[in-house]
Order: C-alpha cells, then sequence, then structure tokens
C-alpha cells in the first residue's frame, strides 16, 4: 500500500491520511489488488516481458480498465515494463526526475514492483509517494510532480490512456526538495 513521505522524513502510512494530504491536488489513490492467478503471478515476477506477455497481464487486470472506459472515458491501456536490462533506462527516467506537469490526466496502477511520485502541493511543500502493487493513482492535468524508481529499479504499471496527445511532459522549474530525487 502506498506511503507517503515528507521532506522532514516523516512517513505517513495512514491511506485517509495520505489522501487528506493530496486531496488539495485532486490526486486519487487507490487499492486494485493485482490478479496473480493463471499464470500471471509468475509473468510478474520476471523482470521483463514480450509483447504477448504484456497482453496477457493486461487482459486479467481489464476489468478495472471497464470500470475506467465507463465512468471516465479512458480508451486504451498499455503495459510499461521497466528494469535494469530496459534499453535506455536511465534516458527515459531522466525525463521525468525534474519537476513537470502534463496536458492529460497521468493514471498508474502499479501490478508489480515500485516506484516514487513526488508533488509539489499547494503550500510549495513537496511530497513523495511511495507506489507499489495494487496502487493506483490518478494525477490530474496540470499538476506538478515528478516520477522515480526506487533503488530496486523494476515497475510493471499499467498506464490508461483518452489520448497520448498529452504525454509530453512540461518542466516547470520549480526546483527539487528532495535529496536523490534530482537528476
Amino acid at each position: 500500500m502506498a506511503m507517503l513521505l515528507k521532506l522532514d522524513g516523516e512517513s505517513v502510512r495512514d491511506t485517509r491520511k495520505v489522501a487528506s494530504i493530496l486531496s488539495p491536488l485532486g490526486v486519487r489513490l487507490e487499492f486494485w489488488p493485482p490478479d496473480r492467478n493463471g499464470g500471471v503471478g509468475a509473468l510478474l515476477d520476471r523482470p521483463a516481458l514480450s509483447d504477448p506477455e504484456k497482453e496477457t497481464v493486461l487482459l486479467r487486470h481489464d476489468a478495472y480498465f471497464e470500470i475506467l472506459r465507463t465512468s471516465d472515458g479512458y480508451r486504451s491501456r498499455d503495459l510499461i515494463v521497466l528494469n535494469p536490462q530496459t534499453p535506455g533506462l536511465d534516458g527515459l527516467l531522466s525525463a521525468f526526475l525534474r519537476i513537470h506537469t502534463h496536458d492529460d490526466d497521468e493514471v498508474r496502477y502499479i501490478v508489480d514492483g515500485e516506484g516514487v511520485f513526488g508533488f509539489v502541493l499547494p503550500d510549495r511543500s513537496q511530497v513523495e509517494l511511495l507506489v507499489s502493487p495494487g496502487d493506483f493513482v490518478k494525477i490530474p492535468k496540470n499538476t506538478e510532480h515528478w516520477f522515480r524508481l526506487t533503488p530496486g529499479n523494476r515497475i510493471k504499471a499499467v498506464r490508461y490512456f483518452t489520448s497520448t496527445a498529452g504525454w509530453v511532459p512540461v518542466y516547470t522549474g520549480t526546483p527539487l526538495l528532495f535529496a536523490g530525487s534530482s537528476a
């Protein structure tokens, strides 16, 4: 389950308190248990997946996609798989280590591994949200944030899209205050 980290080192594990801290941004955080049945667990345990294996994982989790399609108009989804052997991983991640926004919502459902989304709160303070398997996070468009992997350098996340047009990061120039998070 998600855990919020504050600059002073305090960690917040109570989901209601985490939700309360992120609510001024409109960030939606839920827990959806990943489906590890039907051979999917073995796929999730592997560091890399072929396109057909990714589709198998997606199909096992499409009940969530159908809910989002109906409630929020999402039209497509994919599975991003990152691990130390991912070609160009450092370059890919460096684009998201700087504080940025998007012109569309950023929606992720973590099915394996873990990562960290950081946020600039309305009072300009910053927090980081550790996400792990089962965490669903919806970051509204124009929300200042960043993303990094944890030292395990491994994550599998379903990404949901209304379109792909808003996915270019728009860097805000806001300085990142968390040590070890900057590029």
